[in-house]
């Protein structure tokens, strides 16, 4: 079923997610101040590619710096992407087939709002800490 929603998902939305944040982590990555963004960037990319069957999870060796980019993130970008999510979301929502897909807009607010300090994980991993 992963798989089918997956499918389902690259083609309506997941490739023009992935698209996007893929270009702006590469403008992100033109200055050398950029490239932890970029990078958090690509990440969220990739799982706004194939978003069934994996989850985000904190890390707890996340120092200080990734607090501090997450505050510049969250004011700069952050709400912008985590609003989008929402809405699109939220008109997923109103129809049955789109309700899956919606709760997927919905998984990737918490990464678009705070990026630095996650990391995705499958969901049946045997260690993976949510």
């Amino acid at each position: 079923m992963k798989t089918l929603l997956n499918v389902i998902w690259l083609v309506l939305s997941g490739i023009w997610l992935f698209l996007g944040y893929c270009v702006a982590g590469l403008i992100l990555c033109v200055t050398v101040i950029g490239i932890p963004f970029g990078i958090a960037a690509f990440r969220i990319a990739v799982y706004a590619l194939w978003p069934f069957g994996y989850t985000t999870v904190e890390r707890h060796d996340a120092g200080a710096p990734s607090c501090v980019g997450n505050v510049l993130w969250l004011f700069l970008a952050g709400w912008w992407l985590a609003l989008g999510h929402i809405a699109t979301g939220l008109a997923l929502c109103l129809t049955v087939i789109g309700i899956p897909f919606g709760i997927a807009n919905f998984k990737m607010v918490p990464l678009s709002l705070l990026p630095l300090g996650r990391e995705i994980v499958p969901t049946d991993a045997p260690f993976a800490s949510r």
